[in-house]
């Protein structure tokens, strides 16, 4: 197979989408005077749903962030409270796609948490996780929920594993042990029967997750694969990465076949890692570079020439991540058919891009927004694990989004432990009486937890992994 190469040269492909076009919100739309994290690690830090937007932020002592409704743009308080339960720096966060209050972070301390946020966003300071999930022996860098199933979460450790966890139980259930390197990035096919995965041993893989079967692999010599991307249905992958000659390139990938890239082409001479972001419903495809203002977009199809340039978005603020709003929380009066919020460290604000079809027409445009995914799970847990997969439930975006979900989040019940020190109850909740008694007992229960956890985190993590290398042993059979 020969490998394609690109022209940026534009053919005149009649095309809905070529005059997209990005648009930065006012002054009073954006979100500023925060802290947001100097850590160097290539995530986004940002999470976005229809309610909150979450933003990892630069703590002492710890890893944090914060929460901030949606609708309340402007300048935040210096002393806004904060999700501040991790003992490391919080290194990744996501919304749950179906339970709107719902996000889980994953930290240098070697934990997942889950988190529930109140309505209307936090009062105080949250340092309490619905769960806590302790399974990796190395930080977590990387955090995925299933697309389809309402209580499968994916998380990726620096010990070079992935593991499943089913959080109707609070356990893992899984373990994928097939990488010999640091795993860059973990992308799902559309009803998640399949995850992609890219990783710093230069080899892209497709991998069947509930049995941890690679499928396909593509060791990357020419492109070093930085980013993977699932193209929705097309059976295509689309990675960003670095060419030999050190400048910034795409491939395009046939899902069934890593052998060679059907196409490949080279963006820049640029340095930052290039993010790619996918919009299965209108078939765009989103490259920003971390560290400088643009965003280009274009347009993927089935037939040559494959990818098609349509534009680029141009900003003199240099981005450190960006979050993505999903399609129920867009303007669909306005034509908006994406919506970034871009990270400015150095000016502490986040500035949302909305992506606009242009229209005369005030009607709604049925033909930029086809039935998408919603907010409504597949299936349970236990279904998916048992090895059912289902397509996303599809909802329509015509009138607006009104309807609420009423769907619980249930965490499992733990049995209820106490830690008694000095006849105190470290874990019962006794109120102080004064500042400094509760600053007292604050750091007496700080002290005694990280001590003991440090203890049951080496013990558990060890039992757990002899488990699931167990039970890869068993299924290798």
């Amino acid at each position: 197979m020969t490998v394609t190469k690109m022209s940026w040269r534009p053919t005149y492909r009649s095309s809905k989408f070529r005059n997209v076009y990005g648009k930065v919100g006012n002054r009073e739309h954006c979100y500023d005077g925060i802290p947001i994290t100097k850590n160097v690690h290539d995530n986004h830090f940002c999470a976005v749903n229809s309610k909150f937007l979450a933003v990892v932020t630069e703590s002492a002592g710890g890893g944090s962030f914060i929460i901030i409704p949606v609708s309340q743009s402007g300048r935040l308080d210096s002393h806004y409270p904060k999700v501040c339960g991790h003992q490391g720096n919080v290194l990744d966060i996501k919304w749950n796609p179906f339970f709107e209050n719902i996000i889980a972070s994953c930290s240098e301390d070697t934990s997942v948490r889950v988190w529930e946020i109140p309505e209307g966003g936090l009062r105080r300071n949250m340092t309490e996780a619905v769960l806590e999930l302790y399974g990796h022996s190395r930080r977590v860098g990387l955090i995925e929920w299933h697309p389809t199933s309402s209580g499968i979460l994916f998380s990726a450790g620096y010990d070079y594993k992935i593991l499943i966890w089913n959080l109707e139980i609070g356990e893992p259930v899984k373990m994928i042990d097939c990488h010999t390197d640091v795993i860059l990035s973990m992308s799902f096919n559309t009803d998640g029967s399949l995850l992609a995965t890219s990783c710093k041993d230069k080899k892209l893989r497709v991998i069947e997750p509930r049995s941890g079967r690679v499928l396909q692999q593509a060791s990357c010599k020419n492109h070093r694969v930085n980013r993977v991307v699932f193209l929705g249905n097309m059976k295509r992958l689309l990675t960003t990465g670095v060419s030999r000659w050190n400048t910034r390139q795409i491939a395009l990938w046939d899902q069934e076949d890593l052998s060679m890239p059907i196409v490949e082409e080279d963006i820049d001479g640029l340095s930052g890692l290039l993010f790619p972001f996918y919009d299965t419903d209108t078939h765009m495809l989103y490259l920003a570079g971390k560290g400088d203002g643009n965003i280009r977009y274009f347009e993927i199809t089935t037939e040559k020439p494959y990818i098609q340039y349509l534009m680029e978005f141009r900003s003199p603020a240099p981005q450190k991540g960006l979050g993505v709003m999903p399609k129920h929380g867009l303007d669909v009066a306005a034509c908006e058919v994406f919506r970034f919020y871009k990270l400015v460290t150095l000016k502490g604000l986040i500035e949302p891009i909305s992506m606009i079809v242009p229209r005369r027409s005030d009607t709604y445009q049925e033909d930029i927004y086809p039935m998408t995914a919603g907010t409504e799970p597949a299936l349970s847990a236990s279904e998916w694990l048992s090895g059912i997969d289902r397509d996303p439930v599809l909802m329509s975006l015509k009138d607006g989004y009104h309807r609420p979900n009423q769907l619980v989040f249930k965490a499992p019940v733990k049995e209820k432990k106490s830690v008694v020190v000095n006849g105190i109850d470290l874990l019962e909740n006794v109120p102080p009486r004064t500042e400094n008694e509760l600053l007292r007992m604050f750091f007496r229960q700080q002290d005694e937890l990280r001590r003991l956890k440090e203890e049951l985190t080496t013990k558990d993590v060890r039992i757990r992994q002899l488990e699931l290398e167990l039970n890869n042993l068993k299924n290798g059979k």
